[in-house]
């Protein structure tokens, strides 16, 4: 047994020499593992866990679910899109919102952003109603929607609703365009007609009315495919602002807070309205006692009720034994 010890040493030896042939020669530690591989375990032990990673999946999520998808419609020549966003804010951020999204607008100055219309209403406290109306470059309309979503959700604020329609606007301006070249073709026959001559009165006037009734209709088809066009010159969008219960679009889940808080201010009102109601007609309600009091007085002073004359009862016989 001694002896074959020796020679089992010597095979071992050998078979880690073959195992390690036309490979770079790796340092060693003392427990046999080399550096490269201990390295690479220690570092897959100091790697972070996946819960970091699904922190930053869930925070993206969030910020998408408050700011919306990050859609944008397809680029197709001759649609005239329109943008509808509405934003639910702190009541004291909703003018700070408005007034940073007019600024904006007025960074890419008039040339490519208008403001066409502002609403601010304030219905309560908490309650505020605020509406903006913008025109803009087909071009930059997305991107600005997305800023301005942007600064919302800074302001702590989030995306309620977002909604983008399209007209093909295109389609009809090649059939206006058609239409507009057959009648002009129509008006060309009637006027090389009226200019041949020698047709009768009757029918010069029947062909004259005919030539200004198409030269109307090619008027207003003109005007149509104008207004056509500078709708694809520029994007409408509205931005719809509230706070409080005048919220568009969402309907946050009631707390049992919020529900005994709604409770008390139900009753609150409901007292308010029946003492207001109270005081208008306590004046008829005390007139009326005062009527009723001296009706009274005088009925018992000026006209007593007669008491019925009492009969006395016969006595009664005794009986006989």
């Amino acid at each position: 047994m001694r002896r074959s010890l020796p020679l089992l040493v010597l095979l071992l030896a050998g078979t880690a020499s073959c195992g390690g042939g036309g490979s770079a020669p790796q340092n060693r530690e003392p427990g046999g593992g080399s550096f490269a591989s201990n390295a690479a375990t220690e570092a897959m032990e100091a790697a972070p866990p996946a819960a970091p990673r699904q922190g930053i999946v869930a925070a993206d999520s969030a910020g998408r679910a408050a700011g919306g998808p990050n859609i944008s419609p397809t680029a197709a020549p001759g649609v005239a899109f329109n943008y509808n966003y509405s934003f639910a804010l702190a009541a004291t951020r909703v003018a700070e919102l408005q007034e940073r999204h007019a600024a904006m607008c007025e960074e890419l100055t008039v040339a490519r952003c208008r403001i066409t219309g502002m609403t601010y209403r304030v219905i309560g406290p908490d309650d505020i109603q605020a509406r903006l109306e913008l025109k803009l470059d087909p071009a930059v309309a997305r991107h600005f929607g997305r800023r301005a979503t942007e600064a919302v959700l800074q302001a702590d604020g989030m995306l309620t609703e977002n909604e983008i329609s399209g007209v093909d606007v295109g389609s009809q301006i090649r059939q206006s365009g058609t239409d507009i070249g057959r009648l002009q073709a129509d008006l060309a026959r009637i006027e090389q007609q009226l200019a041949r001559g020698g047709i009768g009165s009757a029918e010069r006037a029947e062909l004259q009315a005919q030539a200004e009734e198409l030269r109307e209709r090619i008027r207003a088809l003109g005007d149509q495919r104008q207004a056509q066009q500078e709708t694809l010159a520029t994007t409408p969008m509205v931005f719809n602002y509230g706070s409080g219960d005048l919220v568009p679009g969402y309907r946050p889940p009631q707390s049992l807070g919020e529900a005994l808080g709604d409770a008390w201010k139900d009753f609150r009102e409901g007292a308010t309205v029946v003492l207001a109601a109270l005081i208008r007609i306590a004046p008829w309600l005390i007139t009326i006692l005062l009527i009723g009091l001296i009706a009274v007085y005088v009925r018992r002073r000026w006209f007593p009720k007669k008491r019925p004359a009492v009969t006395p009862e016969p006595e009664a016989e005794p009986a006989q034994a």
